[in-house]
C-alpha cells in the first residue's frame, strides 16, 4: 500500500468518493457537513492499494497547526495498516512544511488508534456531525 498526494480534479473526485462511502453512507453523516469549505485549500491524500484506492484524508493548517481531518479507510483494507499509512504520510507532509504539531477531532471508538501513532487528548468530548470526538494533538 502507498499513500499518495493528491495533484489532479480526477484524484480529488475520487477522494471524496471514498469519503462520501465512509462518512455519509456509513455513518449517515449529510453530505453538506462532508464537504465543506476547506476542501480548496486543502492538501488531500489517497491511499492505494496497487491500483485501487481505498482510503483517503487531508491536512490543512489552522490557528497555526496542522490539522489532519477527513481520515477514512474503506472496510475492506481496514485493520491493515492503512490508517496508520495516511496519518503517516500526512505528518511528513507536516513536517517538511515546518508544521510543529498536528491536531484532530478524532471520533471515540478511533482515540486509541491515534493514541498509538502518539497523539493525546486535548479536549472534552464534542459533538461532530452528531458524532462524539475529543481534539488529539501530536507536537513533533
Amino acid at each position: 500500500m502507498k499513500v499518495k498526494t493528491i495533484r489532479n480534479d480526477q484524484e480529488r473526485n475520487i477522494a471524496f468518493d471514498i469519503r462520501k462511502r465512509v462518512f455519509v453512507e456509513e455513518q449517515q453523516v449529510p453530505l453538506e457537513l462532508e464537504i465543506d469549505e476547506h476542501e480548496e485549500k486543502a492538501v488531500h491524500f489517497l491511499l492505494y492499494n496497487g491500483e485501487q484506492a481505498c482510503g483517503a484524508g487531508r491536512f490543512r493548517i489552522a490557528d497555526g497547526i496542522g490539522k489532519a481531518e477527513r481520515i477514512c479507510v474503506l472496510p475492506d483494507a481496514r485493520g491493515k495498516g492503512s490508517g496508520r499509512l495516511i496519518m503517516e504520510a500526512i505528518e511528513e507532509y507536516a513536517k517538511e512544511h515546518g508544521v510543529p504539531a498536528v491536531k484532530l477531532g478524532a471520533q471515540i471508538h478511533a482515540i486509541p488508534f491515534y493514541e498509538r501513532l502518539g497523539y493525546t487528548v486535548i479536549s472534552d468530548e464534542f459533538l461532530d456531525a452528531g458524532i462524539p470526538h475529543k481534539m488529539m494533538k501530536k507536537t513533533f
